[in-house]
């Protein structure tokens, strides 16, 4: 079984993408850290994110790369943003999204062209979102949380771009895919959410065809 789970940032689709995994025994790919990896490599390479040919020299970046904790900062959030809009970038790292999607025990992968792009024949498609003033409240919560000097008008801003951004590219942009479920997070808590979403991949089992 592969499970597409797509949508924008901090809208709470890699927790309950790597929840699925978990319920379910699948392995998960959050493809989002691959485009950081690649945005936090130009940083490194001393490149311009929104330089194609910086951006594809920084898809070759080392495999320990992907568990540099930087990955996870917002600054190297948008950088991501920014690479993604390259098709080089996207076709370099597209091969490796889809050999995890179709792994002969299935996979679950979140992203945002996850069910548009590289799994489209995935069995059960979400699409995660909320608004941005919440997604930004929750950033803002986190970044706090982990004590950075943080102001919430700047990364509701910032979310803003990105959507813009993601949503607009002329290859693989953001949405959802026809045949994909809605799953709004704004008034839901993480495990109510979780429980959604396993409720609607449960009912789409239940209904595949024997």
């Amino acid at each position: 079984m592969i499970i597409a789970v797509d949508g924008p940032t901090a809208s709470g689709k890699g927790t309950i993408s790597k929840a699925l995994a978990a319920h379910y025994g699948l392995p998960w790919l959050d493809t989002g850290l691959l485009y950081r990896a690649v945005g936090r490599q130009v940083a490194l390479n001393g490149g311009n994110a929104d330089n194609s040919a910086d951006a594809v020299a920084a898809c070759d970046f080392p495999d320990e790369l992907l568990d540099d904790p930087v990955l996870r900062d917002e600054a190297t959030g948008g950088l991501a943003s920014r690479v993604s809009v390259h098709p080089e970038v996207r076709a370099a790292l597209n091969k490796r999204q889809v050999d995890f999607a179709n792994q002969p025990e299935g996979a679950v992968l979140d992203g945002r062209d996850i069910g548009t792009v590289i799994a489209p024949h995935a069995e059960v498609k979400l699409f995660v979102t909320a608004s941005a003033e919440i997604r930004a409240e929750r950033r803002f919560k986190e970044m706090q949380g982990r004590g950075q000097d943080v102001d919430y008008e700047t990364i509701l801003a910032d979310i803003r771009a990105r959507d813009k951004r993601d949503s607009e590219r002329a290859d693989a942009p953001l949405k959802a895919a026809e045949d994909a479920h809605l799953l709004d997070t704004g008034n839901l808590t993480i495990g109510a959410a979780v429980q959604r979403a396993i409720a609607l991949v449960d009912a789409k089992i239940e209904n595949r065809p024997a």
